[in-house]
Parts: structure tokens; C-alpha cells; sequence
């Protein structure tokens, strides 16, 4: 879910970016935003790498709250600008690719693609450092991504009928939930440094059965798609009777 929501951003803001610079006669940039992905995979994979070699509960209790914070925060942002991201994303490009000097052009373009699309590598990778121990890590990762890649397809030949609103609200509210999971696990990282003082000791057995591996931390899963899926359910019932009530007002 972490990879099929990230990636699918990711992939969206490269077509964004790639279908501007085509309709604006910009073709030429288009080197500029293949190696500012490239450069974003490899700044992206090599944190990954760097958050899983750290095995110290303090510090992985300290970026669970950093991860924590950031997707929060960012999921919201993103719920606010979502109506004015595309616009808003052409009006920037189009002033960083305007400069009369090609090479301010071109650097422009790097930076900017560089931004969008490594800002959802750190997100992604700060939050699979809470999931990276499990054993089908891997595998669910290529498929997250797989998907990622097929939605995309999907949207770019069958966009007007793919509710990207409700893919981003829906995966938002699990990525929510999820930082719920991750706090507990950063709070309980933190306790088993022994940094929270004399209860330290408590609240780590406290939230022992709530982190991604403990008792009530498999549940809370599910939980997480069971609830998103019931909420996408009511979202998709209530805009099929809002086109309905639309046609019958229309009819008469």
C-alpha cells in the first residue's frame, strides 16, 4: 500500500510533467526530467539502505516520530492543494523553463522533477523502516510497485473514467492510520533505549502487542484495510447516487 500510493504519485507527477513540456513545444527538457528521475531512485534507494542498516532503538524510535510527522502532515497538505496540484505544478515548471539561458532551462526542469519525485522516495522509505524486518518485504513491495505502474497506465489511456480523487483520499486515510502504528512503534523504540526516564520499563510493555510485529499490531493491519475499504465503499456509493440525482434533476 505504501509503494502503490507513493509510486502512483510518483508516476503521476512524471507524466505531468513530461504532457507540459510536449503540449508547451519543450521536448528538448525532456533529458533533463529522465535523469532528475534516475538520480531521485538512486537518493531514494541509497536512504533506504542507510535507514536499514540502523538497528539502535533510539534512533529508529526518533525517525518513527520524524516519519510520523512528515506523512501526517503531507497527507493533509496534499488533501488541501490536491484541486490546485496540477495547475500549480505547471504554473512553477513553466517559470523554471521559460529562462532564456538553455542551461538555467535545463537546471531548472532537473531541480525541479528532482524535488517532486525524491520527496515521495524519502516519504516511502522512511515508512518502510517500520515494515522492513517482515519476511514478504520484498515481495510486497514489487507488487505495490507493480501496481503503481499498471494505475498508471491505466490512467494515462483511461484517465476520465479513474477517480484519482478518491484513490488519494482513500490511500491517505490508510497512510494515517498507519502513522498511528508507527508512533506506538517509535514510542516503544524510544522506551527500549531507555530515554523516556523511570517509565521506560512500562511503557515499553505497554506498547509491546501494538507495534508492527506484536499481538494487536497484525490486527491493526487488517484493520486498516478493512476500514479504507469500507470507507471507499460509502464514497462510491454516495457519488453514484449524487450522478444519479444529477441526471433525474437534468431529466426533468
Amino acid at each position: 500500500m505504501i509503494l502503490f500510493r507513493e509510486g502512483f504519485e510518483s508516476f503521476l507527477t512524471v507524466a505531468i510533467i513530461l504532457t507540459y513540456l510536449r503540449k508547451t513545444g519543450r521536448d528538448s527538457l525532456r533529458p533533463a526530467v529522465y535523469w532528475a528521475v534516475a538520480c531521485s531512485i538512486a537518493a531514494s534507494v541509497g536512504l533506504g539502505l542507510l535507514l536499514a542498516s540502523v538497528n539502535k532503538p533510539l534512533w529508529e524510535g526518533v525517525l518513527g516520530l520524524v516519519a510520523a510527522v512528515l506523512v501526517a502532515s503531507f497527507v493533509v497538505q496534499v488533501w488541501r492543494t490536491a484541486p490546485t496540484l496540477k495547475r500549480d505544478m505547471e504554473v512553477r515548471l513553466n517559470s523554471y523553463s521559460s529562462n532564456t539561458s538553455r542551461f538555467l532551462a535545463v537546471a531548472g526542469t532537473f531541480l525541479f522533477t528532482l524535488f517532486m519525485v525524491t520527496r515521495e522516495g524519502m516519504e516511502a522509505a522512511l515508512m518502510l523502516i517500520q515494515v522492513r524486518n517482515n519476511a514478504r518485504f520484498m515481495l510486497g513491495s514489487a507488487i505495490g510497485l507493480g501496481a503503481a505502474a499498471l494505475m498508471s497506465w491505466a490512467w494515462a489511456h483511461f484517465g476520465h473514467r479513474i477517480n484519482v480523487k478518491r484513490f488519494f483520499q482513500v490511500t491517505g486515510f490508510f497512510l494515517l492510520l498507519f502513522t498511528v502504528q508507527i508512533a506506538f512503534y517509535a514510542v516503544h523504540e524510544l522506551s527500549e533505549g531507555g530515554v523516556l526516564g523511570p517509565m521506560s520499563e512500562a511503557i515499553h510493555n505497554a506498547t509491546e502487542p501494538y507495534g508492527p510485529e506484536g499481538l494487536y499490531g497484525k490486527w491493526f493491519s487488517l484493520l486498516m484495510v478493512g476500514v479504507c475499504a469500507v470507507w471507499l465503499l460509502a464514497a462510491s456509493m454516495k457519488d453514484k447516487f449524487g450522478r444519479e440525482r444529477l441526471a433525474t434533476v437534468s431529466a426533468r
